[in-house]
C-alpha cells in the first residue's frame, strides 16, 4: 500500500470498510462542473469535521455531498474515500467510484493511504479517477483535511476530557469522609475514559488491598465473584514497581493469575498507582473500552491526571476524619477532667462532712448512725461509677500508635480515673510488628479487662504484661483484688469474659482466665506473630 499513490492494473481495491461502517453510493456528480456557492474544499472539511462530531444520516449525505463538488471542481471522474479509526468509520463513493471497483482491480486510478501529519495514526485510503496530476493533488489535499479533521476532534475530545476531569476532580474533593470518597473516585475514572469496568484498590498496613472498590459490576456479580484480591499478579505489579501499566489482553501477561470463577471476561489493562505524599497508597484500575478499542497514552495521561487529584482527596479525607477524631478525643478529655476535678472532688467533700458528722453524735444514737453511714456508702458507690464512667470516655488510639504506646496510655488513664495504681511490664524486642487489625483487637481486649477490673475487683494495684517471643506475643491483665470463681455462672448482663474469648479466638489465640475468691485475678491471651499459635498463655 503506498503513501503516494499507484496507478494502472496492480492496484488494489480499497480494504473492505470495518463493521459499522456507513456505505454511501452516490448516483453520480453533481450537475454541471463549476464550484458549489461554498469553495469545494472548505465544504469538505466541514463535512468531514461534522463527520466526526455527530455520524449520523444529515452528516453522510453533507459528506457525500461535498466529495462531489470537491471531484467536479478537479475535473476528477470520481472520488472514493475510506475513513476508520480512530476517526468515525465511513465509506462515500462519488462519480465512477460511486460503487466499490469489482473484481479486486482498480486500473488506472490513484490510490493513497490516508494518515496524521505525524504519520501516528491510519486514517482510512482514498481512491481517485482522473488525470494523474489532478489525482495525486486530490490524494494529498483529502489527506491533509482528513488530519486536520483529526486533529480537531483530538483537540475537542482532550477540551471535553478536561472538562469532565475538572468535573470529576470538583466532586471528589468535597468528599470529607475516607469511605465514601473511594466510590466517586472509581465511578468518574471508568466516565472519563469509557472503560466497561474499574476498581480502586486501597492498600492496608501490610501493604495488602483493602478495601477494593469497583464500578461497572452489579451487587449480584460481585458476590458470585467472591473475595476480592488480594494484590497479586498484575494488580501486585503496580505496587511494586510504582508505575503506571497497559495490558492489551491481561490472559497472555506472564504475570497474570487469572479470574476466579464466575469472574466476566476481561481483556485490556490499563493500572495507574495513586499517591500522597510520595508514598503508592492504592491503585486505579480499568479494563475494556465500551468502544472496544486499545487504551492509550492519552487514556493513561487521563487517568494519571485524575489519580493525582484521587490521591490528594483521599489524603484530605483521612486528615479530615482524623481531626475529628482529634476532637472527639479532646472533648472527651475535658469532659473527664470536669467530672473528676470538680464533681467527685465536691462529692467526696460532702463524703467527708458526713465522717465528721458521724464522729460527732452521741452513742446512743444508732439509727442516725446507721442513715449516715447507708448515705457515705452510696456517695462512695457514686464516685466509684462515676470513675468508671470517666474510664469509658478513654479516646481511641491514634492509627499511628503502635501496641505498647497505646498500653502506656491506657495504662495513666486507668491510674487517673481509678485511683488504683497500675504499672506496665514490656518484655522483649521493642521493634515487633503486629498487623493493625490485630493490635485493635488486643486493646479492646485490654480495655474489657481493666473495666472489669475498675468495676468488680476492688483491687489496690493493677499491671498490664506484655512480652514478645520469637514466634508469639503474649498479653496478661492482672490485678491484686477480690478475685471470683471462673466457672459460676454468668448473669445475662455480664458479657466481658464472653467478649475476651471471642477477641482472643479471631486472633488465633485462647483466652486464660486464673482467678479465685480472695486471690485477684489473671487474664492472658497469646497471639502469633508470624507463626502458628504456641499455645494458650
Amino acid at each position: 500500500m503506498s503513501r503516494t499513490g499507484t496507478r494502472g492494473a496492480e492496484s488494489q481495491d480499497p480494504a473492505p470498510a470495518p463493521a459499522g461502517t456507513a456505505l454511501v453510493d452516490d448516483g453520480g456528480l453533481p450537475a454541471g462542473s463549476g464550484p458549489s456557492s461554498l469553495d469545494p474544499l472548505v465544504e469538505l472539511l466541514e463535512a468531514v469535521e461534522a463527520w466526526t462530531r455527530t455520524s449520523g444520516a444529515p452528516e453522510r449525505a453533507q459528506l457525500s455531498k461535498a466529495l462531489g463538488a470537491y471531484a467536479a471542481a478537479r475535473q476528477l471522474s470520481g472520488i472514493r474515500l475510506v475513513l476508520r479509526g480512530p476517526l468515525p468509520a465511513v465509506e462515500v463513493g462519488v462519480g465512477s467510484l460511486r460503487r466499490a471497483p469489482a473484481g479486486g482491480r482498480a486500473p488506472d486510478l490513484e490510490r493513497r493511504v490516508l494518515r496524521t501529519a505525524d504519520e501516528s495514526d491510519d486514517l482510512g485510503e482514498l481512491l481517485v479517477d482522473g488525470p494523474h496530476e489532478a489525482a495525486t493533488s486530490a490524494g494529498r489535499v483529502v489527506e491533509l483535511v482528513a488530519s486536520r479533521a483529526h486533529a480537531v476532534a483530538t483537540a475537542r475530545a482532550r477540551e471535553e476530557q478536561l472538562a469532565a476531569l475538572d468535573d470529576a476532580t470538583r466532586g471528589i474533593a468535597g468528599v470529607l469522609s475516607a469511605e465514601r470518597v473511594l466510590q466517586p473516585i472509581v465511578d468518574n475514572v471508568r466516565r472519563l475514559v469509557g472503560a466497561r469496568y474499574a476498581a480502586l484498590g486501597v492498600l492496608d498496613e501490610q501493604r495488602q488491598i483493602d478495601p477494593f472498590i469497583t464500578s461497572g459490576l452489579s451487587r449480584a456479580e460481585r458476590e458470585r465473584i467472591g473475595p476480592p484480591p488480594r494484590g497479586h499478579g498484575l494488580l501486585g505489579m503496580i505496587v511494586e514497581e510504582a508505575r503506571a501499566i497497559r495490558v492489551p489482553d491481561i490472559t497472555a501477561h506472564p504475570r497474570s493469575v487469572g479470574f476466579p470463577p464466575h469472574h466476566p471476561p476481561m481483556h485490556s489493562l490499563l493500572g495507574v498507582p495513586v499517591t500522597a505524599r510520595g508514598r503508592v497508597i492504592g491503585d486505579l484500575y480499568l479494563t475494556d473500552k465500551e468502544d472496544g478499542t486499545p487504551f492509550t497514552d492519552a487514556d493513561q495521561r487521563l487517568v494519571e491526571r485524575f489519580a493525582a487529584h484521587a490521591g490528594i482527596a483521599m489524603e484530605n479525607a483521612r486528615l479530615h476524619e482524623q481531626e475529628q477524631r482529634l476532637a472527639i478525643l479532646e472533648e472527651r478529655q475535658r469532659i473527664g477532667r470536669d467530672l473528676h476535678d470538680g464533681v467527685i472532688q465536691s462529692i467526696y467533700a460532702v463524703g467527708l462532712m458526713l465522717d465528721d458528722a458521724l464522729e460527732e453524735l452521741p452513742n446512743d444514737s444508732t439509727a442516725a448512725a446507721e442513715k449516715i453511714e447507708h448515705a457515705i456508702e452510696s456517695i462512695n458507690l457514686t464516685i466509684r461509677d462515676i470513675r468508671n464512667f470517666i474510664f469509658g470516655l478513654r479516646p481511641e488510639p491514634l492509627d499511628q500508635a503502635g501496641l505498647v504506646e497505646a498500653l502506656a496510655a491506657m495504662a495513666e488513664e486507668f491510674r487517673v480515673n481509678t485511683m488504683i495504681d497500675i504499672a506496665l511490664e514490656v518484655d522483649g524486642p521493642a521493634d515487633f510488628e503486629i498487623p493493625a487489625d490485630d493490635t485493635m483487637q488486643l486493646l479492646h481486649l485490654t480495655r474489657e479487662a481493666l473495666s472489669n477490673v475498675a468495676r468488680h475487683a476492688r483491687a489496690n494495684h493493677a499491671e498490664i504484661r506484655l512480652r514478645a517471643g520469637e514466634r508469639a506475643l503474649e498479653l496478661a491483665i492482672v490485678d491484686d483484688g477480690v478475685g471470683f470463681d471462673p466457672s459460676a455462672r454468668r448473669g445475662p448482663g455480664h458479657m466481658g469474659l464472653g467478649n475476651m474469648r471471642t477477641r482472643a479466638s479471631e486472633l488465633g489465640g485462647e483466652l486464660l482466665v486464673e482467678s479465685g475468691v480472695g486471690r485477684g485475678t489473671r487474664v492472658a491471651v497469646r497471639v502469633p506473630l508470624g507463626g502458628a499459635v504456641t499455645g494458650a498463655a
